[in-house]
């Protein structure tokens, strides 16, 4: 069994958690420091909330005990913002659960300073990693989906910290984050015209915000500008938060064409803190706050990626891909 976990591993770790590092543009060797890069990252504040995150009991926080022999844990950055977290998180564990009903679906976080806070606010405790691994007690298949929407500091911090548990199972098998290989780009693509296709009247920019690292694989952001472009969507425009391309450089591209309106969008699973606050909040330096001081009508649509369901049916692919493993 350990033999088999070890070597199932040794080939998650040659495959599912470094490859296809060309057509994702993410780098098998990463700085050693922690950066978020997830697409449902954010930032937690200690000072009280002054806005209305929705109802955290109609979220299911999915750390029930009685697994059963076979788990398909779905890892999470997470987000304290509860309606966000149902529609886009727990959208995409439904989902899992309804194309995998052999398997029970649990979840867990990688961002403790999430679930300290929803836990401190709303009384609901999500599960880290290390306790979501200790809850799968006498689980033989362990399947792992991340939402990370790519390979690259986290995913691989991801891959170590299941690589510590790996004895207490027969099989585990990771499955790839969103974009992975150059399908899984196009798909994206065409699911984020096809989702913003009313807003696109010929004089409206559409802008996606990414979260941005400065980690190698920032560079599948400007993979999916420049496959947005190619593809003859000249005014969809991708940029990120904390790296490149930049609001400067998304603001003088879009002021390089003849628009009058600009539509935000985060290019994140959740719409959390970076999507309320950096894109649509009212502060001078935010995104919506820059557009509209260049004179542009801005129109905030803030739902993340995990609403989409092509883009869930995407995770449901990757996952079914590692559930094939398993049982090879």
């Amino acid at each position: 069994s350990l033999l088999l976990a070890m070597l199932m591993l040794a080939s998650l770790m040659l495959t599912a958690c470094g490859q296809s590092a060309s057509s994702s543009a993410a780098s098998e060797s990463q700085p050693a420091e922690s950066t978020s890069e997830s697409a449902s990252a954010e930032p937690e504040e200690e000072d009280e909330e002054n806005y209305e995150t929705g109802d955290a009991a109609l979220d299911n926080p999915r750390n029930q005990d009685e697994i059963g022999e076979k788990e398909l844990l779905v890892v999470s950055f997470g987000t304290s913002f509860n309606d966000s977290r149902r529609l886009t998180i727990g959208a995409i564990e439904n989902d899992l659960e309804t194309a995998f009903p052999d398997y029970s679906v649990r979840r867990g976080f990688t961002a403790n300073i999430v679930i300290d806070h929803v836990n401190r606010r709303d009384g609901e405790k999500i599960d880290d990693i290390g306790e979501s691994l200790d809850r799968a007690n006498g689980v033989k298949n362990l399947v792992v989906q991340p939402t990370h929407l790519m390979n690259g500091i986290e995913y691989d911090e991801l891959c170590g910290k299941i690589a510590d548990y790996s004895d207490a199972f027969e099989k585990v098998v990771i499955g790839d984050p969103l974009l992975t290989t150059d399908e899984d780009f196009q798909t994206v693509a065409d699911a984020i015209v096809d989702w913003t296709k009313d807003y696109d009247d010929g004089e409206t920019a559409i802008v996606f915000m990414g979260h941005g690292t400065e980690a190698e694989s920032n560079a599948v952001y400007q993979k999916m500008q420049d496959l947005l472009t190619s593809g003859g969507h000249t005014n969809y425009f991708v940029g990120t938060v904390e790296a490149s391309p930049s609001l400067d450089d998304v603001i003088a591209a879009v002021k390089a064409g003849e628009y009058k309106k600009v539509v935000l969008e985060p290019l994140m699973v959740v719409a959390g803190d970076h999507a309320n606050n950096d894109m649509a909040g009212d502060e001078d330096d935010s995104w919506k706050s820059a557009f509209e001081k260049e004179g542009y009508e801005v129109t905030c649509l803030l739902r993340g990626l995990g609403e989409n369901e092509t883009i869930r049916q995407l995770y449901v692919a990757h996952a079914q891909a590692a559930v094939n493993a398993v049982a090879q």
